[in-house]
């Protein structure tokens, strides 16, 4: 550990001009004294790392020394791509690996492209979980991200949704989403591919056997064909409604975008008023209606009536609020 430590801290001051003891105590994740002992021992291997006191100094490397320890090891390089995603790095158990990838890209790179990491890092950033939600990381992801990473059998304990009791499973684990703040598990088992959420592993073991990767599987392909399974399995239900232009306009935010545009494409024209009648299909009833209920007086229910019966007391029980 110490080792890798040090290599680090040539790094870091290979890819600056010099860094207090404090700075590198920080970014070592060790103390001021730590680092001191670490500069003598690098000096005592032969490494120029010199010491300038005073307000302005600190530490630094003898001008022109450069480290041939640049080399990527394959995790740092894979975890390099993911250097966007800094939460998901750090849930995933690779934020160590992303960091010294970056290090040694930045000390392989000329003195005026070492800015360029940190150029970007202001200009982009991915926030992956949805507004008013609170993101928790699954303690059991940094397990089986080790299996995806290894192509490692791993035998798990999983319970579906709605099911009592939980099941054994040897999953071959091939691939990880991050879909809304949620982490899925894109893994074949009994020679299917199928999705699992991390949080509903109870156990993950993971096994010293590799599997054989289906070298066809297409990770971004299978994410979206299955997204788009489960988005259409789920809207069970139908109901008729007229919407305004307004309505027609909003109807997309009130559930499944998807579904609304088809709803809408498929519906005859606006009459003269501006309002078209709507086949649209639904989840439940019972859900449905906190959705629709959110564009007041833009929408309609036509069918079915019962569900129309709600929306009417929903309408006068507003009306003598607002009297």
């Amino acid at each position: 550990m110490r080792a890798a430590r040090l290599i680090k801290m040539v790094l870091l001051l290979q890819a600056r001009p010099s860094m207090t003891a404090a700075q590198l105590a920080q970014e070592l994740e060790v103390s001021e004294r730590t680092v001191t002992r670490d500069a003598q021992a690098l000096s005592e291997a032969g490494v120029p790392v010199y010491a300038e006191r005073g307000r302005a100094g600190g530490y630094r490397l003898v001008g022109g020394y450069r480290t041939r320890l640049t080399g990527l090891a394959r995790h740092e390089a894979e975890a390099l791509f993911l250097s966007g995603l800094p939460s998901a790095l750090r849930e995933m158990g690779l934020d160590d690996a992303a960091s010294a990838a970056r290090l040694k890209v930045s000390a392989a790179l000329l003195p005026s492209l070492r800015d360029a990491s940190a150029t970007a890092a202001q200009r982009f950033h991915l926030d992956a979980p949805g507004w008013y939600q609170e993101p928790v990381t699954p303690e059991l992801l940094p397990a089986v991200a080790e299996a995806v990473w290894d192509d490692r059998v791993v035998r798990a304990r999983y319970r579906s949704a709605g099911a009592e009791d939980e099941a054994e499973r040897e999953l071959a684990p091939y691939g990880l989403v991050l879909k809304g703040g949620i982490w899925y598990l894109c893994a074949r088992a009994e020679d299917s591919f199928r999705v699992y959420r991390i949080d509903r592993f109870s156990a993950v073991a993971v096994a010293d056997e590799r599997f054989v990767r289906d070298e066809g599987f297409d990770l971004p392909s299978f994410w979206d064909e299955r997204a788009a399974q489960f988005a259409r399995s789920i809207l069970r239900t139908e109901v008729t409604v007229r919407v305004s232009a307004a309505g027609a306009r909003r109807l997309a935010y009130t559930g499944d975008r998807a579904a609304a545009q088809e709803a809408l494409e498929r519906a005859d024209p606006p009459g003269a008023d501006g309002w078209r009648t709507v086949t649209l299909p639904v989840e439940s009833l019972d859900i449905a209606y906190g959705q629709l209920l959110a564009l007041g007086p833009e929408l309609e229910v036509l069918e079915p009536a019962a569900f129309r019966t709600r929306f009417t007391d929903a309408a006068e029980r507003l009306r003598d609020l607002y009297r």
